[in-house]
């Protein structure tokens, strides 16, 4: 699987490579682009931004699903312990929430401008909610 995804934010610009062990998500993540949000700093997980999405459902069950992303790993949790999100890595991170570990599934990998997520976490973190899009390249 070769698809890439422009994700936009903090001024920077990356490419994301989806993950061909979690076909059903991606295909269910294409049909939403352009994908606009906000990144907010994840509480409990470590040095990661997340989208929370509250009840809804992209309409995928858990695929290749980890509760420990790399650095530029972007997972998709469908729900059920906690709310529904997507959450990427910039740094260590363990997937949990306040009700304890969650995984979700590995969809999208950056492959290009991983020199910027420590910065945009940094930013995400310090001056709060930044505006995201994903979008078909």
């Amino acid at each position: 699987m070769n698809t890439l995804i422009a994700i936009e934010v903090a001024g920077h610009r990356l490419l994301a490579r989806a993950h061909p062990q979690a076909p059903k998500t991606v295909a269910a993540f294409l049909k939403l682009l352009p994908y606009k949000q906000k990144f907010i700093h994840v509480r409990w997980s470590g040095e990661g931004v997340w989208v929370p999405l509250g009840d809804w459902s992209l309409g995928v069950d858990f695929e290749n699903h980890t509760s420990h992303p790399s650095v530029g790993d972007i997972l998709f949790y469908p729900g059920g312990y906690s709310e529904t999100e997507i959450i990427m890595a910039y740094g260590p991170c363990s997937f949990s929430s306040k009700l304890g570990q969650l995984a979700g599934n590995h969809f999208l990998t950056v492959c290009e401008g991983q020199e910027h997520l420590p910065e945009i976490g940094r930013k995400v973190l310090w001056e709060g909610a930044q505006e995201v899009v994903f979008s078909a390249v």
